[in-house]
C-alpha cells in the first residue's frame, strides 16, 4: 500500500523518538502523523503478512499493537500466532531521552519461532517491542 509522503520521503525514526512522540501520543489519544505508523493485531496475522498492511514501503515496517494478555487475571503477554510465537532474546534495552538522559522506555528484542514452544524452529523474522516506562504522564509539546 502506497502512503501519502512526498517523493524522497524516508521514516527512519530513533528509539527515543518511536517512544517519547509515537507511543506517548498513541497512549494519550492524541493523533499520530497519518502515513508512517498503522495499528495492527500481531497475534491475528503471521509476520510475512505484515508489509502487506504496513503503509511505508521499506524493509522495516512500524505499527502499533496493544498487547494480548495470556490469561484474563495475568500478567503474561500472549505472543502466539496460529502458526508460531514471537520469543523474547536478550535483555530489554533501555530507551533514554536524549537532551536529559533520563529513561523514557524499553525495547525488547522478539524473534519469530515456527511450531510451538519449546520445540519451534527459528526463523528469520525479527520484531523490537517498544513500552513506555511511565505509560501515564502527559506527553512533551
Amino acid at each position: 500500500m502506497d502512503a501519502a509522503l512526498p517523493p524522497g520521503f524516508r521514516f527512519y525514526p530513533s528509539d527515543e523518538e518511536l517512544v517519547s512522540f509515537y507511543l506517548r501520543k498513541k497512549v494519550a489519544n492524541e493523533r499520530v502523523a497519518s502515513g508512517t505508523l498503522v495499528e495492527v493485531d500481531l497475534h491475528a496475522r503471521e509476520p510475512w503478512e505484515l508489509p502487506d498492511v504496513a503503509k511505508l514501503t521499506a524493509e522495516e515496517w512500524y505499527f502499533f499493537s496493544f498487547r494480548d494478555r495470556k490469561y484474563a487475571t495475568g500478567s503474561r503477554t500472549n505472543r502466539a500466532t496460529k502458526t508460531g510465537y514471537w520469543k523474547a532474546t536478550g535483555k530489554d534495552r533501555v530507551v533514554y531521552e536524549l537532551g536529559t538522559r533520563t529513561m523514557v522506555g524499553m525495547r525488547k528484542t522478539l524473534v519469530f519461532y515456527l511450531g510451538r514452544a519449546p520445540n519451534g524452529q527459528k526463523t528469520g523474522w525479527v520484531m523490537h517491542e517498544f513500552r513506555l516506562e511511565t505509560p501515564n504522564t502527559s506527553p512533551k509539546v
